[in-house]
């Protein structure tokens, strides 16, 4: 799904956590970033610090910054770069950390004393108030947003549709109930969480930005229509 990210396998928030390649699209262009994985399965409390951030800026500030250190004699593109000398990127709240993979025949000891680059970062924090989807007959003034926690937990399940989803169209073997016997989880839950990954993109949109009101998380969302303009109808809202 995100052949793209560069550093896929290789990030981590900074509680260990595995950040994976994800994305939503809106007006018709493409949005990609890392999550945390802690999300993807349901387990928000043990996320890091950091739980999303925007997959093209980390890539190159990471990508930018190697090569500053490394000044590669040879030619080699950003890709290469990463494969051959990054081993990991930790988040932090104020910087990353890129361990750098150690070269074959180097110094041990200057590649011990170069084997970490502390980056200066910062996530971009929109300043631009967040209006929420208000459902017909409620008053935007008693609209309450979504619960921080729900939020987290819908965000990873509409992954979690997307990434079983992907599975039953791309190995024959996929059935619901394989995935539901892995998971350990009944078959309806399989197939609720898979209707997730049919939700309106305006409506995943207002999910990862918390512009959903109260009550509509999971429970609400699952087993809608496939039809955006349906969704909209059965949950209230005026379509986008």
């Amino acid at each position: 799904m995100n052949s793209e990210a560069l550093l896929t396998g290789r990030l981590f928030d900074d509680r260990g956590n595995r950040m994976s390649p994800s994305h939503v699209r809106k007006g018709g262009l493409k949005y990609r970033y890392y999550l945390s994985s802690a999300l993807f399965h349901g387990a928000a409390e043990r996320a890091g610090s950091v739980r999303r951030v925007p997959a093209a800026d980390i890539e190159a500030l990471v990508i930018r910054s190697v090569r500053a250190h490394l000044k590669p004699s040879q030619e080699i593109d950003d890709r290469g770069l990463v494969k051959t000398h990054v081993a990991r990127v930790e988040v932090q709240p104020e910087q990353l950390i890129i361990q750098l993979a150690e070269a074959p025949g180097s110094d041990r000891q200057k590649a011990a004393s170069n084997a970490a680059l502390q980056v200066c970062w910062q996530k971009t924090i929109s300043r631009r108030r967040r209006a929420i989807l208000v459902p017909d007959g409620m008053s935007p003034q008693h609209a309450r947003p979504i619960r921080s926690e729900n939020r987290a937990t819908l965000v990873a399940s509409i992954a979690r549709g997307r990434r079983w989803l992907d599975e039953l169209i791309a190995e024959k073997t996929a059935t619901t109930e394989s995935i539901a016997q892995r998971e350990r989880c009944s078959v309806r839950k399989v197939n609720m969480t898979i209707s997730l990954a049919f939700l309106a993109p305006d409506l995943v949109t207002a999910a990862i930005d918390g512009q959903l009101t109260h009550g509509m998380g999971v429970a609400r969302l699952a087993d809608l229509p496939a039809e955006w303009s349906r969704q909209h109808q059965m949950l209230g809202l005026a379509a986008q």
